[in-house]
């Protein structure tokens, strides 16, 4: 089979396809079983709701700086499935990859036909690629909450709550404190447990102590600092500090490749995990340096060279894209924004949207294929119920989007593409980017 004929197969065995979700561990759990799955080296698990993907790609870029085989997990992804099981910041290869998927088939026939997710399939399929590849780490992202996801059916060494925020509230809750609570499902007994939110949800806290988990809070237990004008510092560096050993350690590093200032707190979380873990898998400066500086993500303000200015972001709820709002901002002066957007219907539309009210000139709205899609006549209608400002022009696709703005645009505008890994993929494809 290849590696499409196994993506079908993983679709076919849920009635949503790829949209499917049933949150639970019982099925991954016999399945992991019966592939005889067992942790070879440290693991770092990241969920939360903004940051994840970020703080991800820190950390693998760091570990495998420092020497080691690292493996990385993540989900969605833009172009190729291959992208969500990476070896050395390298996607794996397909023959790899239906390897593994071949052998979760055996294994899912052997337990009764459990009939899988597609997340839980690749999740187990990629545990296979890094067991068959010998990985000395790795590092797997929640798909969804933390406490039933099938990634919390392996123990963490190490475990990250990024940020919690209103997102998959069908599923999660309808406000932080439940939100908080499923998050925080990824803590173990007495492991270090780090939050980089920084206002945790009680239900958080109360989690974590519950279990007696070692819970570290940015401002608390770790953190960063920015440069002060009037001291004369060097405004090229920032301060990574955190609490080690009864004293407090402070490095001065440089800003890290990914834009925005939430990426301090994505790269301050992801060095306070390598800090807790210095006993198991020890990292240089050496490693770290070039580590923050080098890490690339697509789709994360992503800013694709040439005029007019193209800003790529998959935020896709409220806190995602007040930040994306904010780092426009500090882009400087545009002589018109145009926007592409595509958004999923189980999404706060309108509370996404609202931090754009009055910064764009033309929405260039989309329609996103599948079940959970959302009608580009829909968002046309809620953009212009919320009076969020600018002419707004209906598209079949995010591609036609892409296509039609593009055209549109003059040297001195910007477009952005935002709202899902849908739109971002699609504005990929017509600009005839890689990923």
């Amino acid at each position: 089979m290849t590696k499409e004929d196994w993506l079908q197969h993983l679709e076919g065995l849920h009635p949503k396809g790829q949209a499917g979700i049933e949150l639970g561990l019982e099925r991954i759990r016999r399945v992991k079983a019966a592939l005889g799955q067992t942790q070879h080296c440290p693991v770092i698990t990241v969920g939360g709701t903004n940051g994840k993907g970020s703080t991800c790609a820190y950390l693998e870029n760091i570990i495998d700086r420092a020497g080691y085989k690292v493996g990385c997990y993540t989900s969605p992804h833009l172009l190729a499935y291959n992208e969500r099981v990476r070896l050395n910041g390298r996607p794996v290869d397909d023959e790899a990859l239906c390897a593994a998927f071949a052998r979760v088939e055996a294994a899912r026939r052997q337990a009764g036909d459990v009939a899988l997710t597609y997340f839980e399939f690749g999740t187990l399929a990629a545990w296979e690629v890094f067991a068959a590849a010998g990985v000395e780490a790795a590092v797997l992202e929640v798909g969804l909450g933390g406490r039933l996801d099938a990634v919390n059916a392996y123990e963490p060494d190490v475990s990250i709550v990024t940020t919690v925020a209103l997102d998959h509230t069908d599923w999660l809750g309808p406000d932080r404190e439940s939100i908080g609570f499923e998050k925080a499902g990824i803590y173990r007994s007495g492991r270090p447990a780090l939050c980089a939110d920084p206002r945790p949800p009680q239900s958080l806290l109360d989690h974590a102590a519950a279990i007696g988990a070692d819970l570290r809070l940015i401002g608390r237990d770790f953190g960063f600092e920015r440069p002060a004008a009037e001291t004369g510092e060097n405004r090229l560096q920032w301060r990574w500090w955190c609490r080690s050993g009864g004293q407090i350690l402070k490095r001065a590093l440089a800003y890290p490749g990914l834009r925005g200032a939430t990426q301090l707190a994505n790269a301050a979380v992801a060095l306070a995990a390598l800090e807790a873990l210095a006993d198991k898998l020890p990292v240089t400066m050496q490693a770290i340096r070039p580590g923050l500086i080098e890490t690339e993500l697509a789709g994360r303000f992503q800013v694709v060279p040439g005029k007019p200015a193209i800003v790529l972001d998959v935020g896709h709820n409220p806190q995602a894209i007040k930040v994306l709002a904010d780092n426009l901002s500090g882009m400087g002066f545009f002589n018109r924004t145009l926007a592409v957007v595509g958004m999923l219907s189980d999404k706060d539309i309108a509370g996404a949207l609202a931090p754009l009210r009055d910064k764009v000139d033309v929405w260039h709205v989309a329609t996103l294929g599948g079940l959970r899609g959302t009608p580009a006549e829909t968002l046309a209608g809620i953009i212009s119920e919320n009076r969020l400002g600018g002419e707004v022009v209906c598209h079949a696709s995010p591609q036609e989007a892409m296509r039609a703005a593009k055209g549109q645009a003059s040297e001195s505008d910007r477009i952005l593409a935002f709202g899902s890994f849908y739109t971002v993929a699609g504005a990929l494809e017509a600009l005839g980017k890689k990923a």
